[in-house]
């Protein structure tokens, strides 16, 4: 019954977010800020003190823009946690069975132990609470005495970097080869880096990856095969990361640099007898940068959940393996944990690029 309820507050939490007017959008937002707070302290009176104090701090304090993500992102967490409830649920398999089957009186034992019950909506409601009210993702289920957040802290930092990495690379490379092609139209310059992005579209990431495995580990000993050592175990899978975005940021970049190059302002800009370098970084660029920036947020996304296959290729201890683990074994805690971390970056990621949007482009502060 709590799961029930839980999964139609979110529902109605989208729907108001949905159709209500801006204003109460924005303080739906602050209270989302406010709510963990809250149901996080252990005095009632206090936490929701507190929660009320950090709501109208935000709704003061924020941008608009943020609020508004902050409306959507917690009932969006709540309905991505019963989800991915109901899949692993759907799935066959338990996660106490092994090699030996357990009787039902020991799997009943486990079950209560580990606060897993046979129904989907139950193990909801279960983790939700345990999540609100201890602040714990709650303990693995096939790894024994070591809870989801002893497993996930040290790949946490892994992961991200590594997509962070990916996405510098993605955007610098993409960048150069974009601005380099639209300053030369249809010349060498553009076939090549045009042909360079089709590649990089074309080929899926696991083939890249064993490419460049073949050619600069195996082949050439540039770099190692696999594993987290020093910096240079991470140069093969941010570029194998890398190299699909990079291809869609070049198109993007020659599309919008040809697009402004064209404008008034440049041709004014260069009418003055400003330098050809001047016009291009100070006057076409951020114009340019704008169809990139709208990218960024799918890009990090396809980045970050794009890292499972790279991770377990290159042997990088990442998020990924516990996801890939979690979800052979059946841990359900440990596959919740891993979803909730990875949409928590996800969400995050979006809400700088949609900042730097607004930064980049007036009209977009102005209308927020």
């Amino acid at each position: 019954m709590t799961g029930a309820l839980v999964v139609a507050l979110a529902v109605a939490w989208l729907a108001g977010a949905s159709l209500l007017p801006a204003r109460a959008v924005r303080a739906l937002g602050a209270l989302a800020l406010g709510l963990p707070v809250a149901l996080a302290a252990p005095d009632r009176r206090a936490g929701a003190l507190a929660g009320l104090a950090l709501a109208a701090l935000a709704a003061r304090a924020l941008p608009a823009r943020v609020l508004r993500r902050l409306a959507w992102l917690a009932p969006s967490l709540v309905l991505l946690v019963f989800a991915t409830c109901a899949l692993m649920y759907a799935a066959p398999g338990s996660p106490f069975a092994g090699e030996r089957v357990a009787t039902p009186q020991v799997e009943a034992a486990l079950r209560a132990q580990y606060g897993v019950p046979e129904s989907a909506f139950e193990f909801f409601g279960v983790y939700v609470e345990r999540l609100l009210r201890d602040g714990s993702l709650g303990p693995s289920l096939r790894v024994q005495g070591r809870s989801v957040a002893d497993l996930l802290g040290p790949a946490v930092p892994v992961s991200l970097g590594l997509g962070l990495l990916a996405l510098a690379l993605a955007v610098a490379a993409g960048l150069a080869l974009g601005i380099a092609a639209a300053l030369r139209p249809r010349g060498l310059v553009d076939r090549i880096a045009m042909g360079l992005a089709l590649l990089g579209i074309s080929l899926p990431s696991f083939v890249i990856g064993a490419l460049l495995l073949v050619v600069f580990a195996l082949g050439l000993g540039w770099l190692p095969v696999a594993g987290l050592g020093g910096p240079e175990h991470l140069v093969l899978p941010a570029v194998t990361l890398a190299a699909p975005y990079a291809a869609y940021v070049a198109r993007l970049a020659r599309a919008g640099m040809l697009e402004v190059l064209t404008l008034d302002y440049v041709r004014a800009a260069r009418a003055k007898g400003l330098p050809e370098r001047a016009v291009v970084l100070r006057h076409a660029l951020p114009g340019a940068l704008l169809p990139v920036v709208s990218f960024l947020a799918p890009a990090a996304a396809g980045i970050l959940t794009g890292s499972f296959v790279v991770e377990t290729l290159f042997g990088v201890p990442g998020m990924g393996q516990w996801f890939v683990k979690g979800a052979i074994n059946r841990d359900y805690t440990l596959v919740l944990g891993t979803s909730l971390v990875y949409a928590a970056l996800v969400a995050l990621l979006n809400l700088g690029a949609d900042l730097l949007y607004g930064w980049l482009d007036p009209r977009v502060r102005d209308a927020a």
